[in-house]
C-alpha cells in the first residue's frame, strides 16, 4: 500500500462527531469572547472619556489620564482571578466530570454576560460593573479552560490527537481576527455596546448546546494524595536550575511586561491615529494577522537553524516594533508595526517551546508548563496594569516607546547574561531522552 495511503485523511478530528461539536461550539465562543474584550475595552474608554484625576503624594500634586489609569487597572482585573482559580481549575478538572464542568460553566458565563448587557441597555453600566463582571468572566475561564483542554483529547483515537491539537490552538487566533472587526462594526453601526456583550451570551450558549449531545461522558482521574505545595515547588526549583529553561521564561514575563500594548489600543486609536472604533477594531487585528501568517510559515519549515540567536533576534524586534508603534502618528505604519510584534511574538512562542520540551525531562513537563502558564500569562496583563501607570503620570505614546526600549535592553543583557542560550543550535533530531544532566546549575 502506498505510505499517502497509510497517513490521516485532512482535518481528521473533525470527522469524529464529539470533537467536532465541541470545536465548532468553542469557534463561536472564541470570536465571541474576542468581541467582549474588545468592547469592554472600548466602553471603558468611553466612560472615562474626559475624566483627569489628580494625585497627591507629600508635596506634589500630578494630573492623572483617567482612561490610561483605568484601562491599566483592567489588566489587573484580569490577571488576578487566574492566580486564584487556575491551580484549583486544573485540580477540578482532574477530579470531576470534565463535559459536566464545562457545562456549568458555560450557564455560569451565560448569566454573567447577559447581566452585562442587561446593566448597559438599561443604563446602569458603571466602571465597577465592568470591572466586577470582567472579574467574574475570568474566574469562569479558570475553570472552564482547564477542563476543555483536558477534554477534548478524549474524544479523538490516538492516531488523530496531533490535528486535533492544532484544530483547537487555531481558535484562539481565529477568534482574534474575528472578533475585534466584528465588534468595531457592531458598535458603530448600532452605537450601542450591550449588543457585543449579548452576541458573546449567545455565544456561551452555543457552547452549551454544543456539549449537551457530546456522547462521551469522560472518565474521572480521582488521586488519593493529600494536595500540597511540595510538588509545584520541585517543579519551580528545576526550572531556576536550569539555566537554559530558565533564560527563555524571564525573556518571555519581562519582554511582555515592558512593551505589551494592546489594552492602550482604545487610546491611540482615537486619540493618536484619531481613527476611531473603527480604526480601534482594525488595528486590533494587525498583531494577529501577523501572529497567523508566522506561524503558517514557520510550520511549513521542518527544522530551525541557531535556534537561540532567531529567540533574540525576535524579541528585539518585538521592542523595536513596540517603540516605533508608540510615537508614529500614520495609522497604515501603525499597523505594520503592530503586526510585526505578532511575528516577534511567534517565532519568540514557538521556540521557547521548543526548547522548554527539548530541555525537560518528561518528569517534569507538567509542572514546568504550569511554571511557564503563570509567568507567560502574568508578564501582559501585570504590563497592562504598568503601562497604565505610567502612562497616567508620562503619557500613551511615551509609555509604549520607553517600554519597547527597555525590552531591547533585555534582550542586550539575557544574550550577555546566559551565552548558552545565545549560542543554542539544537541538531536536526532532538533525543527524547532525559535532558536535565545538560542543564547547568543557575
Amino acid at each position: 500500500m502506498d505510505k499517502k495511503d497509510l497517513s490521516p485523511p485532512r482535518l481528521a478530528a473533525l470527522r469524529h462527531r464529539d470533537f467536532r461539536l465541541l470545536w465548532i461550539g468553542q469557534l463561536f465562543s472564541s470570536v465571541g469572547s474576542q468581541m467582549q474584550i474588545i468592547g469592554v475595552n472600548w466602553h471603558l474608554y468611553v466612560l472615562l472619556q474626559g475624566q483627569k484625576d489628580t494625585f497627591s503624594l507629600f508635596s506634589w500634586h500630578f494630573a492623572l489620564n483617567a482612561q490610561a489609569l483605568g484601562l491599566g487597572i483592567l489588566g489587573a482585573v484580569r490577571v488576578i482571578p487566574i492566580f486564584v482559580f487556575a491551580l484549583l481549575g486544573g485540580v477540578l478538572a482532574d477530579r470531576l466530570d470534565r463535559r459536566r464542568l464545562i457545562l456549568w460553566a458555560q450557564l455560569v458565563a451565560i448569566l454573567s454576560t447577559l447581566l452585562l448587557a442587561v446593566v448597559t441597555f438599561t443604563g446602569h453600566i458603571s466602571v465597577f460593573w465592568l470591572y466586577g463582571l470582567t472579574a467574574i468572566d475570568v474566574a469562569i475561564s479558570s475553570f472552564n479552560e482547564p477542563a476543555q483542554n483536558a477534554f477534548f483529547p478524549e474524544l479523538v483515537p490516538d492516531e488523530h490527537l496531533a490535528n486535533a491539537t492544532t484544530l483547537y490552538s487555531l481558535l484562539w487566533q481565529i477568534g482574534t481576527i474575528a472578533g475585534p472587526p466584528l465588534a468595531s462594526v457592531l458598535i458603530a453601526s448600532t452605537n450601542q455596546i450591550g449588543f457585543v456583550y449579548l452576541f458573546n451570551g449567545i455565544s456561551f450558549a452555543i457552547v452549551l448546546g454544543a456539549v449537551l449531545p457530546i456522547q462521551y461522558r469522560g472518565t474521572m482521574s480521582i488521586s488519593e494524595e493529600p494536595l500540597n505545595w511540595q510538588v509545584m515547588k520541585d517543579g519551580l526549583r528545576f526550572v531556576m536550575r536550569s539555566r537554559m529553561v530558565w533564560s527563555t521564561m524571564l525573556l518571555d514575563f519581562f519582554a511582555t511586561f515592558f512593551s505589551t500594548a494592546r489594552t492602550m489600543l482604545p487610546f491611540v486609536a482615537d486619540q493618536i491615529l484619531h481613527a476611531g472604533v473603527q480604526g480601534y477594531g482594525i488595528l486590533a487585528v494587525a498583531q494577529p494577522v501577523g501572529a497567523v501568517l508566522t506561524g503558517v510559515v514557520l510550520a511549513l519549515k521542518k527544522h530551525l537553524r541557531h535556534q537561540g540567536l532567531l529567540l533574540l533576534i525576535s524579541v528585539a524586534v518585538y521592542g523595536v516594533a513596540t517603540a516605533l508603534f508608540g510615537i508614529t502618528p500614520y495609522f497604515v505604519l501603525s499597523f505594520l508595526l503592530f503586526a510585526l510584534t505578532g511575528v516577534g511574538d511567534t517565532v519568540s512562542t514557538i521556540i521557547r517551546g521548543m526548547i522548554r520540551q527539548q530541555w525537560t525531562p518528561n518528569a517534569y513537563r507538567g509542572r514546568v508548563n504550569g511554571v511557564h502558564m503563570l509567568l507567560a500569562f502574568g508578564g501582559p496583563q501585570l504590563g497592562e496594569l504598568e503601562s497604565g501607570l505610567v502612562a497616567a503620570f508620562a503619557g500613551i505614546p511615551v509609555t509604549i516607546f520607553i517600554g519597547g526600549i527597555a525590552t531591547i535592553l533585555l534582550v542586550g543583557w539575557v544574550a550577555w547574561k546566559y551565552p548558552d542560550l545565545r549560542r543554542y543550535a539544537p541538531p536536526p533530531i532532538f533525543s527524547n531522552e532525559e535532558p536535565v544532566a545538560l542543564c547547568p546549575e543557575v
